[in-house]
């Protein structure tokens, strides 16, 4: 029986040569089934480098990046454990403020705060980020509701967020 992970990403500095390496295939190492989401600026960062193929290939399933039309199948499994990383500062103000203005939003969004469904976020900021009144605010937001949040840094490995999955 296969664990199903929705894999979330939103742009951010080294997507585009570590998001496949660092946290999609590793997961996929780790046994995780990958229901892969991301934001419309991360699809076209991954599109320009051929990064949604590679993805497709590790996964079998489509890269989302927009909602489906009316009547198309659900093209992922309902995953009940949610990595979303790297998650901008964007990304993390609008799903604490809950703004779904885009498909990964909207998918978070919908399952933020429900029992039996868990959320890991990575987040990567630039180091003033702190100070702005609002962040503290929307990390608190988002851990009042379940969700385990951590920073990733430039100089770390992304995978080292994998290992807050269960």
């Amino acid at each position: 029986m296969s664990r199903v992970l929705g894999l979330v990403a939103s742009s951010c500095g080294g997507l585009d040569t570590r998001f496949a390496a660092q946290l999609a295939k590793p997961a996929a190492d780790r046994g995780w089934e990958l229901a892969i989401t991301l934001t419309p600026t991360a699809a076209r960062w991954l599109e320009k480098t051929e990064g949604i193929g590679e993805l497709e290939k590790l996964t079998g399933l489509p890269v989302r990046s927009t909602s489906r039309l009316p009547g198309e199948p659900r093209p992922h499994p309902d995953p009940t454990v949610f990595l979303f990383a790297p998650a901008s500062a964007n990304s993390v103000a609008k799903l604490a403020l809950g703004i779904a203005d885009n498909q990964a939003l909207t998918l978070l969004g919908d399952v933020l705060g429900t029992p039996g469904i868990t959320i890991v976020l990575g987040y990567q900021i630039q180091d003033t980020r702190v100070h702005h009144p609002a962040w503290r605010r929307h990390l608190d937001t988002l851990a009042s509701a379940g969700v385990t949040t951590t920073r990733l840094t430039p100089e770390a490995p992304w995978t080292s967020v994998l290992d807050l999955l269960p």
